[in-house]
């Protein structure tokens, strides 16, 4: 590799001699390839949009499948006569083993959502998004075959149905949620977005719904959605990355199949970098500019300002290691930060809140029912205004997103003036969302205890608003307060711990069902005085904020003749 002295001259000549007359005629080249890359990465972010709203969390729309369910009789044979008295107070039969049965399928189906997302994270981080997206689609196509030829005397179906459509609709949010490393300081926004749009795809069974209301036929639905996986094929090769998207964004990067050398996007950022691995020398890429230590290392000089000369060859403490957006320091192992404090009530604070609106999901239907004293008309009517809410999720989410960035840019600029970085910045604004998103998940629980029909309207609105600030928050959190080469693994773990908590809600219906003789006042005021134990994540982060910023403050202190030095170039310069 070519010693520091040696680049320094071929800066210092390049510097005097100015820009080539090859480099003044590729700039128009150059705007017009960056318009283009503008272009696709636009188009990533809506297809990814598009994929998330309509395919990820479809699952969570099971109220309203429950509805085309029951009707199609799935499990009907549970049902008893009602004349010894023990039904709900109509004349009907006794269908609440009906009602569990179908409970227990979302309950196995939202376990596995949440319980199989770490071995996909760790796919996602081990093979790259390829081989992960692949994986998604398989599953998700088998899940939607399974439901289409399902049947009334094949209802058990549904079982590992569900599960393989929340296991692939999970492995594509998380394949997505790498799209806002493309757009820089909008990148907690877009996780958010994503996220919202993840809730909002829980309206797809409302229209499936609908549709059959109006003759269509489950099956017809279901193979509709199985054959969109062409369009999930297309997006993957042309308008993903065969890896990982880097973060923060290198100049020049590109990704997906393209017509003209091909092979370029399947190498990333860090893969680009001479010195990885264990020394040896990574094969020389068509896309990538020429190592420093090559022959023409004198062309990889041009076009680079001499801002990112100095950074590169005089980086500051705050540029090296992780870079914007790791709130750990690079050498942090997957270990360390499985067993911080900052893991542990992040994950208490994602399980507590999950378990709450799983419950309210798989308990829905009964609870209308319940509500409404067996009126199906009502019931069908408050399903549908349960589900349409949803659909507001994509439109929720962003804010919890403006949160995290717009309090980050604020941070930033007094962080600049004292020698803070992003990454505390980033870390900091993560406490006002995590607050935020308890005290409307509470405020969600204390309107779902309410036995009052027209109130569900408000509980409704902050389901959704609470749910979309949850998963939102989570995964930005999880992509700030750690090195980003754990993400998939972190993102997975926390979700598949989080799923065994989520387990509970079988036990609070069947007592629901039981003892509370379908009354659920006592587990949803149970259920509040929980949540709260939330409310001790944000504290958490908020002395790991100060804790880090108090380290940062030292290296600063002790490191000024780097900074000297560097000022000390830049005026001979």
């Amino acid at each position: 590799m070519e010693s520091s002295a040696a680049l320094w001259s071929r800066s210092w000549l390049w510097l005097r001699k100015g820009p080539s007359q090859e480099q003044k005629g590729s700039g128009q080249g150059a705007m017009e390839e960056q318009g283009a890359g503008l272009a696709k990465r636009l188009g990533t972010l809506l297809s990814g949009l598009l994929e998330c709203m309509c395919f990820a969390g479809v699952i969570f729309g099971w109220a309203s499948l429950v509805y085309v369910l029951k009707d199609m009789h799935y499990f009907e044979e549970l049902c008893v006569p009602a004349a010894n008295g023990t039904g709900n107070g109509t004349q009907g039969p006794d269908c609440r083993a009906q009602d569990e049965q179908l409970s227990l399928v979302f309950t196995v189906g939202s376990f596995m959502n949440n319980f199989m997302t770490f071995p996909t994270g760790y796919i996602f981080d081990r093979f790259g998004t390829v081989p992960a997206r692949l994986l998604a689609i398989s599953l998700y196509t088998g899940g939607t075959l399974l439901i289409a030829f399902s049947t009334a005397a094949t209802a058990l179906i549904l079982f590992p149905a569900m599960c393989l459509l929340s296991i692939g609709g999970i492995l594509l949010i998380l394949t997505n949620m790498q799209v806002g490393n493309l757009f820089g300081k909008h990148r907690s926004t877009i996780i958010t977005l994503y996220n919202g749009a993840f809730d909002s795809s829980s309206a797809v069974f409302l229209v499936v719904k609908l549709l059959y209301e109006h003759g269509l036929t489950l099956r017809a639905m279901f193979l509709f959605l199985s054959a969109c996986s062409a369009w999930h094929l297309t997006r993957t090769f042309f308008l993903m990355p065969r890896w990982h998207i880097p973060y923060p964004l290198p100049p020049g990067y590109t990704y997906g199949l393209r017509c003209q050398r091909q092979g370029c996007s399947y190498r990333t950022h860090e893969e680009q970098r001479p010195g990885l691995g264990d020394g040896a020398h990574e094969p020389s890429d068509p896309c990538s500019e020429p190592g420093l230590g090559d022959a023409d290392a004198s062309k990889a000089l041009k076009g680079k300002d001499l801002g990112l000369i100095l950074s590169a060859l005089c980086p500051s403490p705050g540029e090296s290691g992780a870079g914007p957006g790791h709130g750990e320091p690079p050498g942090m192992s997957f270990r360390a930060c499985v067993f911080s404090k900052l893991f542990f009530w992040h994950l208490m604070w994602l399980s507590v809140m999950q378990l709450r609106h799983y419950l309210f999901i798989g308990t829905l239907n009964p609870m209308l029912e319940h509500l409404a004293a067996g009126d199906t008309t009502l019931v069908s009517t408050y399903t549908n205004a349960f589900a349409f809410t949803q659909l507001c999720g994509v439109l929720c989410a962003p804010w919890n997103g403006l949160i995290l960035d717009r309090h980050k840019r604020g941070r930033s600029k007094d962080g600049s003036a004292k020698g803070g970085s992003d990454s505390l910045a980033d870390l900091h604004s993560c406490i006002l969302s995590l607050a935020v998103t308890v005290l409307q998940c509470v405020a969600f629980s204390v309107c779902a205890s309410v036995p009052v029909l027209p109130v569900q309207y408000a509980t409704f609105i902050l389901q959704v608003l609470s749910r979309s600030f949850l998963y939102g928050g989570n995964a930005a959190f999880l992509a700030i307060a750690f090195p980003l080469e754990h993400f998939g693994k972190l993102y997975g773990l926390v979700m598949g711990l989080s799923a065994l908590v989520s387990l509970l809600q079988y036990p609070c219906f069947a007592l629901i069902k039981g003892p509370l003789s379908d009354d659920p006042f006592y587990v949803n005021i149970g259920l509040i005085i929980i949540i709260l134990l939330a409310f001790v994540s944000p504290l958490v982060v908020l002395r790991e904020y100060q804790r880090r910023e108090r380290e940062q403050e030292k290296q600063h202190v002790d490191s000024p003749p780097l900074t000297l030095a560097k000022a000390g170039v830049e005026s001979s310069i």
